[in-house]
Formats: C-alpha cells, structure tokens, sequence
C-alpha cells in the first residue's frame, strides 16, 4: 500500500476543523434550558423590574433604599442569625453524627438506617414539621407534659419557648442534620485509608492525623456544606409562619406581608426584598461552588 492517495499538506496550511452540527442530542438540552428560563431567568427579571418601580410603575431606588431602614434590616439580621446558628450547629454535629457511622467502627446497618432516615427527614418540613414539634415540645406536648411529671418545667423553669427564635432554631437544625450527613457522607468516604495508614507508620497519633490531614481535606467540602445549610434555612418560610403565626420578623415573612398583607401591601418592597436574598443567596452558591472545586482535587 502507497502513501499516492494520501492528501499532501503544504508546510504551514492550518489544519481543517472539522464542521460541528447541530446533532440531535442537543434537543435533550430544550426542557432543561426552558425550565431555567421559565422558573429562573423570568422571574429574576420580573423581581428587578418590579424592584424598581413605584406604585405607580415609574422608576424609583426608594424600595432599595428602605432595605436599610431599622425594621428591614431588623429583619435580615434575624434571618442571617437563624440561618447561621443553624447551619454551624447542623454542620458540625452532622459531621460528628456521620463520621461515627461510616468510619467510626459501628455496625454497618447503622449507616443504612441512618442515610434513610436522612433521606426522608431532610425534606420534611414546612407545616408537618411545625406542627410535630408543637405536639412534641409545646407547651401541652407530650414531652413536655412528660419533663413536667418528673419534675422539669420547660418553660416557666428554664424560659423555653418552641415560639421563641431558639425554639425556631431547634425545628430547622430537625432538617439540617439529616442534610449535612446526606452531603458530608460522600466527602468522609472519599478519605483514604492509605493516608491515615501512612500517618500512623510515621508516628502521627490519631488527633494529629484529624488536625493536619483530615481535617484540612475535609473542610471546603464542611465550609462548602454549612453554606449550603445556610441557604436552606435563609429560604424557609413556611416551617417559621406555621410556628410562630409570623411573630418571628424574617425576610420570608416580611416578602409575604408586602405582597399580600392589608396593612403593608407594597408589591414593589416585596420584590426589593426579595432582590436582597437573591443577592445574598448569589455569594452563598459562589462561596460554594468555589469550595466543592476545592474539595474535589482532594476527593477525585
């Protein structure tokens, strides 16, 4: 066989492209791209177009500029504190909780029961999960009766209230535990074995192999993780509403109010208000996707 057919390239020709087409697997790519659209793209053009106009619907900054008044920002502090208590605490014991499961030596049918229960507890919440609590922990819940008949006053010993923002706390880490372990799991599963044997061989005990080499792999997917917990609870709305009838000011509620409420009935403050969580939730999923990027050179 002879190279004659063979094309002859003059030295220096660029090299042809091939062609792309259109090929027909894109068109699996229209129901993703048109619910982004629909439930995404159109509704954050919605909310910055509502964000500034008035009453009126001529172009204003005043709903942004009343996101810094006392009350509003009353508000978002409330959220912001809420959100992050929880996500720190659910982080942490979620972390604690799922290492003892998977690595720590305990029977294997723990870690099935346990991813589970996650499963199904992560997502329940909402008014289900407020009224469970208020039946559990209220001030006529069964455990509460119960800490009474032995001698413990939840709340006129101690000033517990399930209504209070601590008592709204404890109902939202319900749902954050189970998805900090859901999401921390892989990430604990990712750690070699050879690691922590290499450790040991050098003379590293088992708090200098959590402090220099786990812990160090582990923490973008845990800082990644707690962000994501922070989101979740930043959003929540009805689980809070439910609970405590709206006493508790957060944004959710305060959305709510502009958009529906007699007295405050401000549509335009509503979207503003919604911009600023927009905004907020925006630098969480970078926060978190420039983690899990870290976390996964690590983890491959």
């Amino acid at each position: 066989m002879t190279n004659a057919a063979l094309p002859i390239k003059a030295p220096g020709a660029p090299v042809a492209r091939p062609v792309r087409r259109f090929g027909l697997a894109w068109l699996g790519m229209v129901p993703f791209l048109l619910f982004a659209f629909l439930f995404l793209v159109a509704p954050t053009v919605f909310l910055v177009g509502g964000s500034l106009q008035n009453a009126k619907g001529t172009f204003t900054l005043e709903n942004f500029a009343n996101l810094f008044t006392p009350q509003i920002m009353q508000t978002y502090e409330n959220s912001l504190e809420i959100s992050i208590v929880t996500a720190v605490i659910g982080g942490i014991f979620g972390l604690l909780l799922a290492y003892a499961v998977i690595s720590g030596g305990l029977p294997g049918i723990l870690r099935s029961a346990l991813m589970t229960f996650s499963g199904v507890a992560s997502n329940f919440a909402g008014v289900p999960l407020a009224f469970a609590f208020i039946y559990t922990i209220g001030r006529a819940g069964l455990f509460t009766v119960f800490l009474k008949s032995v001698g413990i006053d939840l709340y006129n010993s101690n000033g517990f209230s399930i209504y209070s923002k601590i008592g709204l706390e404890v109902v939202y880490l319900y749902f954050q535990f189970p998805l900090m372990v859901l999401i921390i799991a892989p990430a604990i599963d990712g750690l070699k074995k050879d690691w922590r044997e290499a450790a040991e061989n050098m003379g590293a005990s088992s708090f200098q192999y959590w402090r220099r080499i786990a812990l160090p792999i582990l923490m973008p997917s845990l800082l990644g993780t707690m962000i994501l917990l922070f989101g979740n609870a930043f959003g929540a709305q009805a689980t809070a509403y439910a609970l405590t009838g709206g006493f508790i000011d957060i944004v959710t509620i305060a959305i709510s109010r502009q958009m529906r409420g007699d007295v405050l009935f401000n549509p335009n403050q509503g979207y503003a208000l919604a911009m600023g969580m927009v905004i907020i939730m925006a630098i969480s999923i970078a926060g978190y996707s420039l983690l899990q990027r870290r976390s996964e050179r690590w983890l491959k």
